[in-house]
């Protein structure tokens, strides 16, 4: 296992870091604890050291799981990464609360990394109203936590205020070769390193979208490296050679994909990648993005849709499917994060969101087309 530093810190990071937010699970939707706990000790048995977990995660049940598992081994060597659940704070009281019942859920006496879990402009505005700053570091003197980070899901001017706003230890942004330029993106992690911060990249893969299937255009592309690789090789690979990553985080449900990602994190090295690999890699992000049907920019300006259309989610969810070629996919998360009433066949043509899109999209007339495409989601034909 390769290490790397973590600016601002003495401690040497496991290339790959163990996700825990995808553990196998029972029929009845609990954490299979016998192949976890074989999962866990498998990946810090081969030097992983980076364990990442949240409030949220498995219902609640990752904390207390990961906690049974730190019972388990020697804690020190262990990394402990867990994250206030920023949405679901309202007082000062609560911040101390969350991480009070975390660091019994986790049953030690520190959390290595703490980090404000997936903060946008709304979340960030009101921790830093209640007084999340002055939280933090006094949670840090008191030994509670080591290192101050945040994890993020919005668009790149917010992510620099929030840079901006306080000396950060590390912050956890999405990193992969398709979205240099979505949320924090590219020019997130440099200003993240010029600030001399450790960078977690998280969804390497974007969710395994980035690994199966393949459209055959991309596989040609592919078919022209020097290196033959699978899919998932070369998506974390690229994210292994940003120089300024500290580490990779992967959510690892099965057994051969934690062997798999050891076996990757042995070989790849940061800054390695050719002027003519790179090149590759910004060719296939082009044809990916040449997939997209509908140009889209998510700027909202064509909301409220007096008939509670979610025009930009619905436009989201079907650009994927389209330039990912995976419609079975994309139409069960149309319906699992798109209700029912804010779908796109609630679209009566009204017109009254033309004249506000500045791309010129004919709105009506693609909510039609989307409609017919996931016809079987109201159908019922999709869960």
């Amino acid at each position: 296992m390769q290490y790397r530093s973590m600016p601002k810190s003495t401690d040497r990071i496991s290339s790959l870091s163990f996700g825990c937010m995808r553990f196998p699970t029972m029929a009845d939707g609990k954490i299979d604890e016998e192949l976890s706990f074989a999962m866990l000790h498998h990946a810090i048995d081969n030097g992983v050291n980076y364990f990442d977990t949240a409030w949220p995660y498995h219902n609640g049940e990752s904390e207390p799981f990961l906690g049974r598992f730190l019972q388990q081994i020697d804690r020190s060597k262990a990394l402990v990464a867990t994250k206030l659940p920023s949405w679901l704070i309202k007082t000062r009281e609560d911040m101390d609360s969350y991480l009070n019942q975390q660091l019994e859920r986790l049953q030690t006496d520190y959390i290595d990394y703490y980090l404000l879990h997936a903060l946008n402009k709304n979340t960030w505005q009101n921790l830093k109203k209640l007084g999340v700053i002055e939280f933090l570091e006094d949670a840090k003197r008191k030994g509670k936590i080591r290192h101050i980070g945040f994890s993020f899901h919005d668009e790149y001017p917010v992510f620099r205020k929030i840079v901006m706003a306080f000396d950060w230890d590390f912050c956890q942004i999405m990193l992969n070769f398709l979205d240099t330029h979505y949320q924090a993106g590219i020019r997130g992690y440099k200003l993240a390193v010029s600030r001399g911060m450790g960078v977690i990249a998280m969804e390497p893969l974007r969710g395994g979208k980035l690994v199966s299937p393949i459209p055959p255009e991309v596989a040609k592309l592919w078919e022209k490296s020097m290196v033959q690789q699978s899919p998932q090789e070369r998506a974390m690979r690229w994210v292994w050679n940003l120089e300024g990553c500290s580490t990779l985080l992967s959510g690892m449900s099965k057994m051969e994909q934690v062997k798999e990602n050891l076996a990757c994190a042995d070989v790849y090295h940061a800054g390695e990648l050719s002027t003519k690999e790179l090149e590759l890699y910004k060719k296939v992000r082009r044809e990916y993005i040449k997939r997209i049907p509908i140009l889209c920019s998510e700027c909202r300006y064509c909301l409220p849709c007096p008939h509670k259309v979610s025009i930009p989610a619905v436009f989201g969810i079907y650009n994927e499917a389209v330039m990912f070629d995976d419609k079975a996919r994309h139409a069960n998360e149309y319906k699992a994060f798109i209700k029912e009433e804010n779908r796109a066949d609630k679209c009566i043509k009204c017109g009254v969101c033309l004249p506000k899109c500045p791309h010129h999209i004919d709105i009506p007339t693609e909510m039609e087309k989307i409609a017919a495409y996931f016809a079987d989601v109201n159908n019922g034909d999709n869960g």
